[in-house]
């Protein structure tokens, strides 16, 4: 595998102002795409029309809409205008209960019948990694090491060659966004279900991030396990000078 691109991904919750001047940072630096998550507190959808406003080439991805706060209906509504030949929905289960692989290949067929956009799925399993590949146009993978990001980007490859495999990779640039990452790993450690996975892959959620002190040495060996790394910005605050310089950084990093 070729090194992929390298992107950015920030929270949904930003200032829409801020949204637009990363994008166009974004852009200008030379990344791939700007991923949004959707967070409590803000619109995935509503930063991607922000981010779209700005920009002619970037591609533009939420990573991910959470189907028990959308419906498939809702979903499309708030997607209409986005460049299609740009944009990749990215969508998840979220914190629905009870079984979740039925409604989420559903609702895969019922954006497929509304929207020509790419559509990838935030996966952490292996049943959720194998419909992202079957029903969607690749997966969204989180928290995991360059070493088990290429085994699942493999995995994936063999179902549905042309799969997209995107990982998130949590990222701080200067020192002072590390106390937010420490912070950020800690959090998701907690979580049963992230805490599960990580229990069942024997890794730490602090393996799995960039430093300022690694993210040279390291960035190479993720680029080389999936087919895009989107470096999740942690930043020290959400000003948009922060995000600024870290995408000139991570400009940096992408160009080496």
């Amino acid at each position: 595998m070729s090194d992929a691109p390298v992107s950015i991904g920030v929270a949904g919750s930003l200032d829409p102002a801020v949204i637009a001047r990363i994008a166009a940072a974004a852009e200008a630096a030379g990344l791939y795409a700007l991923w949004v998550n959707d967070t409590p507190g803000g619109d995935a959808l509503a930063a991607v029309h922000e981010a779209a406003r700005v920009t002619d080439r970037l591609v533009l991805g939420t990573g991910v809409v959470p189907l028990d706060r959308y419906t498939p209906d809702e979903i499309v509504a708030k997607a209409a205008d986005l460049p299609v030949d740009r944009f990749i929905l990215g969508i998840g289960s979220g914190q629905a209960s009870g079984p979740v692989l039925a409604p989420l290949r559903n609702a895969v067929d019922a954006l497929r019948e509304r929207t020509s956009a790419q559509i990838v799925v935030g996966a952490l399993g292996p049943k959720m990694r194998a419909l992202a590949v079957e029903a969607a146009d690749g997966m969204l993978l989180n928290w995991l090491t360059p070493q088990l990001a290429a085994a699942q980007s493999a995995e994936a490859h063999e179902v549905a060659p042309g799969a997209h495999v995107a990982l998130y990779v949590r990222t701080a640039l200067d020192d002072d966004g590390m106390p937010r990452l420490r912070a950020e790993a800690e959090r998701y450690a907690r979580f049963p279900k992230y805490a599960a996975n990580f229990a069942r892959l024997q890794i730490a959620a602090s393996d799995t991030v960039l430093t300022p002190g690694d993210a040279e040495d390291r960035l190479p060996g993720f680029r080389v396990a999936a087919d895009e790394i989107v470096l999740r910005a942690i930043v020290a605050s959400d000003d948009a000078a922060a995000y600024e310089r870290f995408i000139e950084r991570a400009g940096e990093l992408a160009g080496r």
